[in-house]
């Protein structure tokens, strides 16, 4: 894994003030409820407002490394509070930064929300939780949270993942692989368009893993008009199923994306942008201490019109019952 440059944009001091101002604004009109419908109402409004410079450092990410840190904002570590123990804890801690995440993730593109998933928040708390350690989910600790695509089984996962940070005193890294820069054979390409095995819903959505329907099998890999795209997580997808070849395919393309994959790990404030059909991102594990000063995030899934990033096939499968919940529709 490498520690190399990951691609930065800046915000000065006053887009940085003026999108944090915006937020707050929204805030104290509702309560300072983040969720509240009245203010989801307004962001599309207010992020069409923003300034020009807050455009252009959320222009769609436009290299081969499919991802970019956004710098500049200011986070104030005695205003958020303690870390939750758990998403379903968190209330409204951190509200403004809900909002920031929003504003952003509206100028580049519609935030989306799963009915099934912390309850149907656009915004998400990302916090390690007790007896969860071992998960392959967001809020494990101890063990490796292996490189994947958000939301990887539904045919409606985001475009764009969101990730703000909060709180990181031990520097624990987000990791992230990019399919643009891997060095994979055209037969392993070939083999790894087929669709042969599905991708089963991960532990944060306990109802569609009960969904009864047949898993569709999909494609790993899809040639689109832009370059290789990838819908992968191997922590859920069943490989004992798949013959040799592809197997073998599927094992050389997890040693590639290792080859390249960078670490990233954001202080309070950065906020990472990764392309969901160009990167796969995880964790490295990390001891927690639930004590209140561990590791926090807020992260937010964007979709972006008109892509043709994936095959077209994906449109017709069932998403294992699962819906996701446009913020402007």
């Amino acid at each position: 894994m490498s520690t190399g440059t990951t691609p930065v944009r800046l915000l000065d001091q006053d887009a940085a003030a003026e999108l944090t101002t915006a937020a707050h604004t929204l805030l104290t009109s509702h309560d300072g409820d983040p969720t509240h419908p009245g203010l989801l109402a307004q962001v599309p409004a207010v992020a069409a407002s923003l300034s020009e410079p807050i455009r252009h450092a959320c222009r769609p990410v436009d290299t081969a490394d499919g991802l970019f840190v956004l710098r500049g904002l200011h986070v104030d570590d005695e205003a958020i509070g303690p870390t939750p123990g758990h998403w379903s804890t968190a209330g409204h801690a951190g509200a403004v930064y809900d909002v920031v995440l929003l504003l952003l993730s509206t100028v580049m593109g519609t935030p989306i929300a799963w009915e099934g998933q912390q309850d149907g928040r656009f915004v998400h708390n990302i916090v390690p939780s007790p007896g969860h350690e071992v998960e392959q989910t967001g809020a494990s600790s101890s063990v490796l949270l292996s490189p994947h695509t958000e939301d990887a089984f539904h045919p409606g996962r985001a475009h764009l993942l969101v990730l703000g940070c909060m709180r990181n005193p031990d520097h624990v890294a987000t990791t992230a692989a990019g399919i643009r820069n891997t060095k994979l054979s055209g037969t392993d390409v070939e083999l790894l368009s087929r669709p042969v095995l599905p991708i089963l819903p991960d532990d944060a959505y306990e109802e569609a893993q009960a969904y009864q329907g047949d898993p569709p099998a999909v494609p790993t890999l899809w040639e689109s008009e832009e370059g290789l795209t990838l819908r992968f997580d191997p922590a859920y997808t069943p490989l004992d199923r798949a013959p040799d070849d592809h197997r073998a395919a599927y094992a050389r393309l997890e040693d590639e994306l290792a080859r390249v994959s960078v670490a990233v790990s954001l202080r309070p404030g950065e906020v990472l942008v990764v392309d969901n059909d160009l990167v796969v991102h995880g964790r490295v594990p990390f001891k927690a201490r639930y004590d209140g000063t561990d590791r926090w995030l807020k992260r937010s899934s964007v979709r972006t019109k008109g892509r043709r990033t994936r095959p077209p096939a994906e449109e017709s499968e069932h998403g294992y019952g699962q819906a996701a919940v446009e913020a402007h529709a």
